[in-house]
């Protein structure tokens, strides 16, 4: 009997002289602790991955945050903000990847950077800087704070009522959340179904019904103090279930 294989796309960062392929450990954690299943972590190897070989092999993808952003000529845009760090392996990863997962119907849970990769992948476009655009909260965080305080709760949301999002957390109508990104989504891409707005009308979750598979999206950070966090631990568990009915569909034993 196998645990669920997970896919965690990989970021490329420079330490010291050197590039690396670098996944956090608390999104590799909350795919063991909140969905039980297997992490993999997958290069940032663009072109040269071969997708559907690893695509075989797996039973969920996660979507990780990233102090990086996807590369706005993937929506038709110029860059904003020089100054802001980009991943273009990252991108030339996961974008096919997102789009070739979601045909399998194989189970994928986005976050933060995910959540708008996700939004890219399907055709949808990002604002580039939420805190510039007329309406909208500043929604990023204090680098001058400590982490604690940085991943504090900072606003409230909206579930939609009879949202997978709202039936995953067992009916709530809203709920605090964290708060680290500048960009966030501005267009919705086709067939895409908004779960949560904050109060400035940002879109801050969403799920894919026209997918086959269970896809949800976040624009918060659950996975930070996952085991402290009940709606947290609903969400990746959801997750992880739906990724042992995806196993136990192919014909593989799961616990």
């Amino acid at each position: 009997m196998r645990s669920p294989i997970v896919l965690v796309p990989a970021c490329t960062r420079a330490i010291g002289e050197h590039p690396y392929y670098a996944a956090q450990i608390k999104y590799v954690d909350a795919v063991v602790l909140g969905a039980r299943c297997t992490p993999l972590i997958v290069p940032a190897l663009g072109d040269a991955l071969d997708l559907a070989s690893i695509l075989d092999a797996c039973d969920g993808i996660m979507l990780t945050g990233s102090a990086s952003n996807v590369h706005p000529s993937h929506y038709g845009e110029d860059v904003y903000d020089p100054q802001l760090p980009q991943d273009p392996g990252r991108d030339a990863t996961t974008l096919p990847l997102i789009r070739a997962a979601l045909k399998r119907g194989i189970p994928v849970i986005a976050v933060c950077r995910g959540f708008q990769e996700l939004n890219v992948a399907l055709g949808g476009s990002l604002y580039q800087a939420v805190q510039e655009v007329a309406g909208k909260m500043d929604h990023r965080e204090d680098p001058a704070l400590p982490l604690e305080a940085q991943y504090a709760p900072a606003h409230g949301i909206t579930l939609t009522p009879g949202g997978t999002l709202q039936r995953i957390l067992g009916g709530a109508t809203d709920i605090a959340v964290n708060s680290l990104h500048g960009q966030g989504v501005d267009r919705l891409a086709d067939g895409i179904a908004i779960e949560a707005r904050s109060d400035d009308g940002l879109v801050e979750a969403f799920s894919v019904p026209a997918a086959p598979g269970f896809t949800l999206a976040v624009q918060w950070h659950p996975e930070w103090r996952l085991l402290e966090n009940p709606d947290s631990m609903r969400m990746f568990g959801a997750f992880g279930d739906a990724c042992r009915a995806f196993c136990a569909k192919k014909g593989a034993p799961v616990p």
